[in-house]
């Protein structure tokens, strides 16, 4: 029997998927030195199980969105990398964005969105370019509760743990 998270998954496979930052930072920082999500701050919270479901799930949709705004607070968050490796990870970094089909809403009309107070700007926009275009990934709880009363699909990253998503 077809779970969920299945249904989403062939809803969206062929249209895309919006990573939202602390996923996306980790994935990007797995993909740089797996043994690095142990040891950094931000990725803590994650094993190399995860990262590898992690990349399944992401690999297996042929299109990969993200907004500058998730761009910018990945750079920023990955910022607090040690100096020693700052450098070579913003390369792998800057080449993996190739990767993303980045879509672009203004400052201007994200912050009147009901997101913003709520998230801030990085959340409104994954809720604006989110909505009936993407599913979402996240492993932000009260993010993707509030998504999904404004009727977004998403996946939190928590439930596709328990569930031991494969494809």
């Amino acid at each position: 029997m077809a779970t969920p998270i299945d249904v989403l998954w062939r809803r969206y496979r062929r249209r895309g998927l919006l990573v939202d930052s602390n996923l996306l930072l980790t994935y990007f920082i797995g993909s740089f030195d797996l043994e690095l999500l142990a040891r950094f701050e931000r990725t803590r919270a994650f094993a190399a199980d995860d990262f590898a479901l992690l990349g399944r799930f992401i690999k297996s949709f042929s299109k990969r969105v993200t907004t500058p705004n998730v761009l910018t607070e990945v750079s920023n968050l990955s910022s607090k990398l040690p100096d020693v490796i700052k450098m070579a990870f913003f390369a792998t970094f800057a080449s993996q964005i190739a990767d993303y089909d980045e879509r672009f809403t203004s400052s201007r009309k994200l912050v009147k969105s009901e997101a913003f107070p709520k998230f801030g700007l990085t959340d409104a926009g994954i809720s604006e370019t989110g909505l009936n275009e993407y599913l979402v990934l996240t492993d932000d709880f009260r993010l993707s509760n509030f998504l999904q009363r404004q009727g977004q699909d998403v996946v939190n990253f928590n439930h596709l743990r328990q569930i031991s998503w494969r494809l």
